[in-house]
């Protein structure tokens, strides 16, 4: 198993150290102290911390979504995790060089390019934090179920011993009803020709001699002795 808590000795001093970069480039920009609830509570908050939590904090998050070999993410959403990632590592260290810059200079307030790009940090980190996870939910839903179809999907053998069991069994032709044996008058018992005479007179009389399914489910015979009937109504036919 992986130890993982060299990673917490790395990150403590790593943490410390953007932190207060963080905070103390925001304070030069304009982000301090602020009621979120005026009129409602005097409770106070400094929007400098907004910054080391969105920027560090989203890095992470994309650097996992990244790197991670068990999570289900597809490659359009590790790319972007990807270089989201990078991008905010990038921000990270422009950030650090900005404000220990500005201090070593003794300036109380940034410059307004600096300003502008500090401000700019919540939104973005919103937007790519929103994105990613958008992106990660879908891969969550839609990835497994492919893979359970892929996995569904088996090629069946074409040759060997087991081939024969997914073959479709051989079709064996019906037989013709016109290759009815030919009519022995003494195989046809007289109340069965009687019968079939009756029965099958109109078409006898036009020349259109029933066929072997028909007569066997009309008379309710067998194939044989269906067959000798359409001979014998046959034979009348042609008379």
């Amino acid at each position: 198993m992986t130890r993982r808590w060299p990673l917490l000795l790395l990150a403590l001093p790593a943490g410390v150290a953007t932190w207060s970069g963080w905070v103390g480039l925001g304070e030069l920009t304009g982000f301090g102290p602020v009621k979120p609830l005026p009129g409602i509570s005097n409770f106070t908050i400094n929007t400098a911390v907004t910054l080391p939590i969105g920027v560090e904090a989203y890095a992470a998050y994309a650097l996992h979504a990244w790197l991670s070999a068990g999570e289900v993410v597809s490659t359009t959403t590790r790319r972007f995790a990807a270089w989201s990632a990078l991008g905010s590592l990038l921000l990270g260290m422009l950030g650090q060089i900005a404000y220990h810059l500005l201090a070593t200079y003794g300036m109380k307030s940034a410059p307004w390019q600096v300003t502008t790009a500090v401000a700019c940090l919540p939104v973005l980190v919103l937007g790519m934090g929103a994105a990613l996870g958008h992106m990660l939910a879908r891969d969550a839903r839609a990835l497994p179920a492919q893979v359970v179809a892929d996995e569904q999907t088996v090629e069946m053998p074409t040759v060997g011993p087991l081939a024969a069991l997914f073959e479709e069994p051989p079709t064996v032709p019906e037989q013709d009803e016109d290759d009815a044996p030919r009519y022995v008058p003494e195989a046809l018992p007289e109340d069965l020709a009687t019968q079939a005479t009756s029965r099958f007179l109109t078409d006898i009389l036009t020349g259109d001699v029933p066929g072997v399914r028909r007569i066997k489910a009309e008379l309710n015979i067998g194939q044989e002795k269906a067959q000798q009937v359409r001979a014998y109504l046959a034979t009348l036919a042609n008379v």
